[in-house]
């Protein structure tokens, strides 16, 4: 039972690593990877010397934190705040919508948004209500990271839920039990009982994540991005891309392969970082 997912593990992760040496050569599709010429960190000097690198590496850096900030925590904050409704048919219909988002793609949600964001979209006729001018919020530089960030809770938040909901389960509820009898309130409860009982699910996810530092989203950015939002909208898959239409394969390969490095630095930082704290903690 296991053979069958492990050859196509093999076959699709493993296999294909040996193609991160078109980094470091002169590509030539008709002499293949094996009889193209070897020229080291050619690339990657390139790459640190353009600006066009460097403008999708910041890019890509302040759409994570603001990702890590506002996102990560959203699905723990609906998990905690659904789990304490005791209505079941409104806490079921609450994940229901929220889970919905998550099933769509980036290509029609993106279209949603165009239109409901637009200038003569729904939201502007809701702010009209305040007597706010219209605006085209997709397409306005200013605005454009609050749009990302807001729709990636909007599509996420209740897909992610899933797993704290299941965290919040395994908590012992003889424990809130023995806090409502010491007089603890609400918040109390939350802050000294379900905080810290997820706490280890919510580092495990962190630390997973975390590797993908610098994937903020693909889909979701070349689906929202136009032409007047480029400048802060490219980020390195979006390099990457381009570099490869435009048959730059090693260009590709390097920003590719510099953004995996950075993210299992990171995951080693972290884990590090996390077993200082507490040596049980971590993933491995």
């Amino acid at each position: 039972m296991f053979l069958p997912g492990f050859l196509v593990f093999l076959l699709f992760a493993y296999v294909p690593i040996y193609g991160i040496t078109i980094a470091f050569k002169d590509y030539k599709i008709l002499e293949g990877i094996l009889g193209s010429p070897w020229v080291g960190l050619e690339h990657f000097r390139y790459l640190f010397s353009g600006q066009g690198f460097i403008d999708a590496l910041r890019n890509t850096v302040i759409i994570a934190l603001l990702k890590y900030v506002f996102v990560f925590p959203a699905p723990i904050i609906l998990a905690i705040m659904l789990n304490e409704i005791r209505l079941t048919w409104f806490r079921r219909t609450i994940q229901t919508v929220t889970y919905l988002p998550h099933f769509f793609s980036w290509v029609i949600l993106g279209g949603i948004l165009f239109t409901f964001l637009g200038r003569d979209g729904g939201f502007n006729r809701i702010l009209g209500y305040f007597g706010l001018e219209p605006t085209s919020w997709i397409i306005e530089p200013s605005s454009f990271y609050a749009v990302i960030v807001s729709t990636d809770i909007w599509q996420s938040i209740g897909w992610g839920s899933i797993i704290y909901f299941a965290a919040l389960s395994g908590i012992d509820p003889t424990l809130y039990e023995a806090a409502i009898a010491d007089g603890a309130s609400r918040w109390r409860r939350i802050w000294h009982i379900t905080l810290p009982s997820i706490t280890p699910v919510i580092t495990i996810m962190l630390l997973l994540s975390i590797g993908n530092f610098l994937s903020v989203g693909f889909d979701q950015i070349y689906n929202l991005m136009t032409p007047t939002t480029s400048s802060i909208a490219d980020i390195l898959d979006t390099y990457v891309l381009r570099r490869l239409l435009t048959m730059n394969y090693e260009l590709g390969a390097a920003a590719g392969l510099f953004s995996s490095v950075f993210g299992l630095i990171l995951v080693f930082a972290a884990n590090w970082l996390v077993k200082l704290y507490d040596k049980e903690q971590g993933i491995w």
